[in-house]
């Protein structure tokens, strides 16, 4: 997982499609949900880690 699409990608292929105006509403909206996902062991340890990296990055341009 290299951006931000890709963890779109990966929320939409569970049938997560997430759209805030907001992008800080839908970072952390996709950061719940990808947490929600790892909680159930629905992705691994490193989906889970690579995806929340990529969301991270994502606030931390934005700044």
């Amino acid at each position: 997982m290299e951006n931000l699409y890709d963890v779109q990608q990966l929320l939409k292929k569970f049938g997560y499609i997430i759209y805030f105006k907001n992008e800080e509403d839908r970072l952390e909206m996709m950061e719940q949900e990808i947490k929600s996902m790892y909680q159930s062991m629905l992705i691994d340890k490193d989906t889970f880690l690579q995806a929340r990296l990529s969301i991270n990055q994502r606030r931390i341009e934005k700044k």
